[in-house]
């Protein structure tokens, strides 16, 4: 039987010890059931999802393909200037198994999750995204974010150019990854950015770029 908090930053301090593990993904696969070919020629933007939750396995999937690593020295998935990788990506979830309702950061080192917000809001995305209720119901929407500095303190003018590059080749990624996988996804770059924010409870330097929902079709 859990013992309940004696005091409020007892309950405190333990859900900021909570936040601070660790969520291992499993490993992904680096081979699967369908050619990059035929997921090029099925990829598609889908704004419709069945009732459905995802496993822990294809969530992991999605956001290795997003930003995973793809060697030993650090590489990641999706190319980047300099190497200096300003994106970020995080895991609303609503609908995985074996993982509760939040807001979840990718950790592309340890290939897992770190909680950062919990309770779904996937509704309160959907009103942030000009009130695009479709959203709400994918199990899980996928956010792409950028801390822009890490590109600007070395190519300066050119930050914004290099980083929106980068996001629009790890949202195709996630696509051509949603397709070898059975399931549907779609690119969502209208909302109201300090809202999303706010929502996911991301700091100020982290800006959210896109929103991709998930699901089956």
């Amino acid at each position: 039987m859990s013992r309940q908090p004696e005091s409020w930053s007892e309950g405190f301090r333990a859900v900021e010890k909570d936040r601070d593990q660790t969520i291992g993904l499993p490993e992904p696969a680096r081979n699967g059931q369908v050619s990059l070919e035929e997921a090029l020629w099925g990829r598609m933007s889908v704004r419709e999802y069945r009732d459905q939750a995802l496993s822990l396995a294809q969530v992991g999937q999605l956001l290795w393909a997003a930003q995973g690593l793809s060697d030993a020295s650090g590489h990641r998935t999706v190319a980047s200037a300099g190497a200096l990788y300003p994106l970020e990506v995080y895991l609303v979830a609503g609908k995985v198994e074996e993982l509760e309702a939040g807001v979840y950061h990718y950790l592309p080192g340890e290939h897992g999750l770190r909680r950062i917000a919990s309770g779904d809001i996937r509704s309160s995305l959907a009103s942030a995204a000009l009130d695009q209720r479709w959203m709400e119901t994918a199990p899980v929407i996928l956010v792409i974010a950028a801390e822009y500095e890490r590109t600007h303190a070395k190519y300066g003018e050119r930050t914004i150019r290099f980083v929106h590059m980068e996001v629009g080749a790890a949202a195709q990624n996630v696509y051509l990854e949603a397709e070898s996988l059975g399931l549907g996804t779609v690119f969502v770059g209208a909302f109201y950015e300090l809202r999303v924010q706010s929502d996911m409870e991301l700091t100020e330097n982290v800006t959210p770029l896109c929103l991709m929902p998930v699901g089956y079709e």
